[in-house]
């Protein structure tokens, strides 16, 4: 049953990080801001409390901090990556790293133990996710800081993923859900300390620059379409977490990468004033060869 909803998380998920590089690399020059939009609207998380939402105790409060204070500075860190590199090689490379660092976190901190066939499968999912991160573009060739930044950003992911599932164990799935997004809300005020957050929440419409662009023009509406899908996508996720295992539903994030990499090529042929990416022969090659990968990873998880 985790399986398809994982599934169809990650594919809404792969649009959200295409919408996510549109904006950031067209209309928000600051992952600040960003960040900031996209963990305020976590508190709208709160609003589930008629719907049965149980208060934590002792302790598992600080595991639902953990969870969504970890959330947030992994979307920050992630979106410093995807400003500084290519969302087809940066995304990638965090899932790799989000799927290794789960692996060991939640075999460390919950006991989980996988089968040989899982643990392979694994291992191939990471593998790929590895394949399709490097990177030969205009700007960079091989290893950068957009890289270090999705490290940061991976093992803060598995961090909220582990905290949240401990959590998921111990109540009800939606009682989980609500305080370990809502917490996410916290960050959002944190960046308040940035001028440029508030300098953003202080501009008039008269002092914003008239567009130029289409990402410019309809930046309004590919926010509220970002941040729709992020919530459908982060809702089956964490459901298909809560009902399985921690580690193969993070493992499953190649298969974001798969529908990211062919909506990235689909863009970049037809629409590319809207989106573009820069790839050498020897990257379609090898990210093709990724994608068998996935294939084959995701395969070993049902079988």
């Amino acid at each position: 049953m985790w399986f398809p909803i994982a599934l169809a998380g990650y594919f809404f998920l792969a649009l959200t990080f295409i919408l996510d590089k549109i904006i950031l690399s067209k209309s928000l020059d600051k992952p600040v801001v960003y960040t900031f939009y996209s963990t305020i609207f976590m508190f709208a998380a709160l609003f589930a409390w008629p719907l049965g939402v149980e208060l934590l105790h002792g302790i598992d409060w600080v595991w639902a901090l953990v969870s969504g204070i970890a959330f947030g500075f992994a979307l920050w860190t992630l979106y410093k990556a995807v400003k500084s590199g290519e969302a087809s090689h940066i995304n990638p490379f965090n899932g790799a790293i989000v799927t290794i660092s789960t692996y060991a976190l939640s075999g460390y901190l919950l006991s989980e133990q996988l089968s040989n066939l899982q643990i392979i499968g694994i291992i191939v999912l990471a593998s790929a996710s590895l394949l399709l991160s490097f990177e030969h573009s205009k700007k960079h060739r091989g290893f950068h800081m957009g890289f270090v930044w999705a490290i940061i950003s991976g093992l803060l992911f598995a961090v909220s993923h582990v905290s949240a599932k401990y959590l998921y164990d111990l109540y009800p799935f939606l009682t989980g859900f609500v305080w370990t997004r809502a917490t996410t809300g916290l960050v959002g005020l944190l960046v308040l300390i940035f001028p440029s957050v508030r300098k953003a929440l202080r501009k008039k419409k008269n002092e914003t620059e008239i567009p130029k662009t289409i990402a410019k023009k309809y930046v309004g509406l590919i926010v509220v379409a970002t941040k729709i899908l992020g919530v459908i996508a982060v809702v089956l996720i964490q459901y298909a977490i809560s009902i399985g295992s921690v580690s193969l539903v993070t493992a499953l994030s190649g298969l974001q990468y798969v529908c990211m990499f062919l909506l990235i090529l689909f863009f970049t042929k037809f629409s590319p004033k809207v989106f573009n990416e820069y790839f050498t022969q020897k990257e379609r090659a090898l990210e093709w060869v990724a994608i068998f990968l996935v294939c084959a990873g995701s395969v070993m998880f049902v079988l």
